[in-house]
């Protein structure tokens, strides 16, 4: 037979049981919205990533342009420094000639003036240098 203290023993353990259920029922549900949470932290961060990698192209577009570009120009350069030596040429094979010949007008161009014609005939910007300022010795001291 089942005596009460067996009743009173059964009922305090499915009390207990109840108690840790319910306990057990709430920590799931808290999980749960930490968890929701966090999926909704980790799309936010994928898309930092996308967006990341997607400036990191166009960042490296940009800087293959611009290597691009300075290498334009340095064509351009050595093309211009390599014009005022033909230049040179040309005018003593023209003071050569000119002792002979009538005298040909062989105009001397500066390198900026070269180098802007190479550039324009090559479709190429090129800007020119920002304007030097005057070091403090050469400004006006008003004090």
């Amino acid at each position: 037979m089942i005596s009460l203290e067996q009743v009173k023993l059964l009922e305090s353990k499915v009390t207990k049981t109840i108690d840790h259920f319910k306990k057990v029922s709430e920590e799931n549900v808290v999980l749960k919205s930490k968890l929701d949470s966090y999926q909704n932290r980790i799309e936010e961060l994928e898309v930092l990533v996308r967006q990341f990698k997607e400036e990191q192209t166009s960042i490296e577009d940009g800087i293959l342009s611009a290597l691009d570009r300075l290498n334009q120009f340095e064509d351009v350069l050595e093309k211009t420094l390599a014009a005022p030596v033909k230049v040179q040429e040309q005018s003593k094979k023209g003071k050569d000639e000119s002792k002979k010949a009538p005298a040909e007008n062989v105009t001397k161009k500066t390198a900026s003036e070269a180098v802007t014609e190479n550039a324009a005939a090559e479709n190429v910007v090129v800007e020119s240098p920002e304007p030097v300022h005057k070091s403090s010795e050469e400004e006006l001291d008003i004090f």
